[in-house]
């Protein structure tokens, strides 16, 4: 489906599902409220879904893998190299991500949506661009129809995986250098100083990160992004990867299918699609705040507040995959709790 279809085609959750959600929560033989975050998250999902019985035991991680030329300009501690080698990782199990999402149940699926180097294994969905985009300091990191077709990628992505029987999504990347897009283009989108959306990545020295900022700084006044414009944003400074889980977003929500937003990069994907979409944002969930400097702020122009606190900053998915035993646990109390009828218990009532 062409993007402009997506885009008209997302409805945002009907008000009446969330309510029904609502009064069933304070139903429940417990004080109101007491799960705090966790019932909203499950309002959030039943209104999503349309039923107060959502099925989330099917879920899938998809980790968008992709290169970047602005690593040519020193910006990273590592070269482009490492995105393949990790990718193959994601393929064979062996990586972060992939250990957590087995204790969680959740199945993770590597997309290859412009590596330099290709990975050779059948597990490595092929959504691939181009190999790597051009260095945006430099000039456009790709041409705008280049970052259309990589949305799309995304929302393609997502019907499979509905298709598939998939009732909870969760978007990872894996790509050196994204951590520099990604503060170009939440500068860009946040009307923000570079300085405040930029930290160390996988682990700059100071001086590596007064250089990044340079870089992103040289890069945004390069190419003068608009920001009104999500999809030039993209282009013009940003990533695959970044696009994708955009994509992803934009697919979960046309799909109907909650989708759990990892940290950062995950964050500043989501708000992309929801700048494009607002109705998309309905069908996002935030799993933790980033330890990066933009990651609070990002969580807040989406309106969201994040179920961990935890300093995570890894990436690939993992904070995403942390917070779905929390959802189980909570609908658990959902769908199995008795009620105040059930034990003959006047119920509590709201006192505010």
């Amino acid at each position: 489906m062409q993007l402009s279809q997506v885009l008209t085609a997302i409805t945002p959750v009907r008000a009446a599902d969330r309510e029904r959600a609502l009064a069933k929560w304070n139903a429940v033989a417990k004080p109101l409220g007491s799960l705090g975050l966790l019932e909203d998250v499950v309002t959030q999902i039943c209104a999503a879904t349309g039923t107060l019985e959502p099925r989330i035991s099917q879920r899938a991680v998809a980790v968008f893998c992709a290169d970047n030329g602005v690593v040519a300009q020193g910006v990273t501690q590592t070269g482009s190299e490492v995105t393949a080698i990790v990718a193959g990782n994601v393929c064979t199990g062996a990586t972060s991500v992939c250990k957590m999402a087995r204790v969680a149940g959740a199945d993770v699926f590597p997309i290859d949506m412009g590596m330099n180097t290709t990975v050779d294994d059948p597990r490595m969905w092929n959504r691939r661009i181009a190999a790597g985009t051009k260095d945006m300091s430099q000039g456009p990191a790709m041409t705008r129809e280049e970052a259309v077709r990589a949305l799309e990628a995304g929302v393609s992505v997502a019907e499979e995986l509905a298709a598939r029987g998939y009732g909870l999504l969760a978007t990872g990347e894996m790509g050196i250098g994204n951590t520099t897009t990604s503060s170009a283009v939440a500068s860009v989108l946040l009307n923000r100083p570079v300085s405040e959306m930029t930290g160390p990545g996988a682990g700059l020295s100071r001086a590596g990160v007064l250089h990044k900022i340079e870089v992103i700084e040289q890069a945004i006044a390069r190419n003068r992004p608009d920001p009104a414009d999500p999809v030039d944003v993209i282009a013009k400074v940003g990533g695959f990867d970044i696009a994708g889980m955009a994509g992803l977003c934009l697919g979960a929500a046309l799909s109907g299918v909650p989708c759990v937003l990892d940290g950062f990069i995950s964050t500043l994907s989501a708000l992309c699609a929801v700048r494009l979409c607002p109705a998309a944002a309905d069908y996002l969930i935030a799993s933790h705040v980033s330890a990066e400097p933009a990651g609070r702020l990002l969580l807040d122009a989406l309106g969201k507040k994040p179920i961990l606190t935890a300093g995570m900053r890894l990436g690939e998915g993992t904070g995403a995959v942390a917070v779905m035993p929390l959802l189980d646990m909570a609908l658990a109390v959902f769908n199995e709790m008795a009620t105040f009828e059930d034990i003959h218990v006047e119920a509590y009532q709201p006192l505010s």
